[in-house]
């Protein structure tokens, strides 16, 4: 059987002796507290059939989102950069036209922000965030939600107030996995797919899932539903490497990923893990 080709729609680097990842804490995440670089990604990555990337903050520091540009610029695996910076700010739409401007500039495809630790459950429905959403849709980008279940609701009612902007759903919304609960986070899912301007990561359900203990069966009641509430045209998959590494291994996060979807006929499993991404970030190949 052919091996179909994939984009790995999400995945982090980090490097501790340039600046602390402070959401690193506590003893769950001890394994995560060291550096990870490119060139412990591309190996496993290659490996695993994987001809492309998209490389997605991890803080929310204005100087996180050039290095990662210039990182692109010189890469021949990483074909997007999902960067930050303060939506709220006034001059934001300067401040994006700036990153394009920098080298690697025109693989910045989309911009993102922690609102999965904002205390207000609205916060993307702020004014000022409103704001900046706008602002995004205007330089052509996307926007990536990373968001827990009881945020969906906000996310819906964003998506339907800027339906110019294309919003990218992380992790499938962070479902409850380990609790084996479905609802309501099958139910917000449902309400955000049914806006044509969101799209789905099938991706971070292992670390939400036992991560001891977990199996391809665990993960499959929300899998079926992301990919029943977007269809295949609007999932993508992500690793969610190296966060993915508290519960699996780069190959077995894929390896996971090919089983879920293939119930899926050939073309449709192509979209989810290769051609939605290409299509929604407007990846090119990566430089040679």
């Amino acid at each position: 059987m052919t091996r179909l080709p994939v984009i790995d729609a999400h995945h982090h680097v980090w490097d501790l002796t340039v600046r602390d990842q402070e959401w690193i804490t506590g003893e769950e995440l001890a394994p995560l507290r060291r550096t990870f670089t490119l060139a412990d990604l591309e190996p496993e990555a290659r490996a695993a059939g994987v001809t492309a990337t998209v490389l997605v903050q991890t803080v929310t520091l204005a100087d996180e989102t050039p290095e990662f540009l210039a990182l692109a610029d010189g890469s021949t695996l990483i074909a997007g950069v999902v960067g930050w910076t303060d939506l709220t700010a006034p001059d934001i739409a300067d401040t994006l036209a700036a990153l394009r401007a920098l080298p690697g500039g025109s693989r910045l495809v989309g911009i993102r922000h922690q609102v999965q630790g904002e205390t207000d459950p609205e916060w993307l429905l702020r004014p000022d965030v409103q704001r900046g959403l706008r602002a995004v849709a205007a330089a052509g980008l996307v926007y990536d939600l990373i968001i827990r279940p009881h945020q969906i609701p906000a996310a819906v009612r964003a998506a339907a107030l800027l339906p110019g902007l294309t919003f990218v759903l992380d992790h499938a919304g962070k479902p409850p996995v380990a609790r084996r609960e479905t609802h309501p986070w099958a139910d917000h899912l449902r309400a955000l797919s049914a806006l044509p301007n969101t799209v789905c990561k099938l991706s971070g359900l292992v670390t939400e899932a036992d991560p001891l203990a977990w199996t391809v069966e665990d993960l499959r009641p929300y899998a079926d539903t992301a990919i029943e509430a977007f269809g295949p045209g609007r999932l993508m998959f992500g690793s969610d490497w190296p966060v993915c590494r508290l519960a699996a291994g780069y190959a077995d996060v894929l390896d996971a990923a090919r089983e879920l979807t293939g119930g899926l006929g050939e073309d449709e499993q192509r979209s989810v893990l290769a051609g939605t991404a290409q299509r929604v970030y407007g990846l090119r190949d990566p430089a040679p």
